[in-house]
């Protein structure tokens, strides 16, 4: 089933309340720090999005709080793409696709990134196959919207602050609405 961006502010409404895995934000906050961070960066309207939607598989693939602690990697990343596919393209997908694979990406080519990660992404990436060999590195950063896809773990690494002040869902919805599939900024 296809979301729509209302269905979108309906899920976040309903479960953005809750505990981001072992972090001091909830889901709608981490959310809205990311897209902030993008925003703030400069990005357009489709990396922003990507960043606001990147961790909504954890919303819609419902796994309890802290699955990591249970040995369970939820594949986020994957579980939402087939319900954005209705509303969006591949520069708003492939970057949330990815966005695991980039944190893999970051910790074999950046020397104290795996030192930086919060204890649940050190859980998660152990999970997700663990550090990239060189040789998967390689391919990683060759692929469509692998750069997008590494900015944006870096944005989803820094939003984590409590009480951080930001523009409201509305404001980053209307940006989502920009990019949506047969809107003139789409095209």
């Amino acid at each position: 089933m296809a979301l729509t961006l209302q269905d979108i502010g309906t899920l976040f409404d309903r479960r953005g309340a809750e505990q981001y895995s072992g972090e001091p934000v909830t889901q709608l906050e981490h959310a809205l720090q990311c897209a902030a961070l993008a925003e703030q960066a400069g990005a357009g309207d489709a990396l922003v999005t990507a960043a606001l939607l990147h961790d909504l598989g954890h919303l819609l693939n419902d796994q309890g709080a802290s699955p990591t602690l249970r040995g369970i990697d939820d594949l986020h990343q994957f579980y939402a793409l087939p319900f954005l596919r209705g509303l969006f393209d591949g520069a708003v997908l492939e970057p949330i696709r990815w966005h695991v694979d980039a944190k893999r990406y970051l910790c074999a080519t950046r020397a104290h990134y795996h030192a930086a990660l919060s204890e649940d992404s050190r859980r998660s990436l152990a999970l997700q196959g663990g550090v990239f060999s060189a040789q998967q590195a390689d391919a990683f950063i060759a692929r469509p919207h692998a750069g997008d896809a590494v900015r944006l773990r870096l944005w989803d690494d820094q939003a984590k602050t409590a009480g951080l002040a930001t523009p409201p869902l509305e404001h980053f919805l209307a940006r989502a609405a920009r990019c949506r599939h047969g809107t003139a900024a789409a095209r």
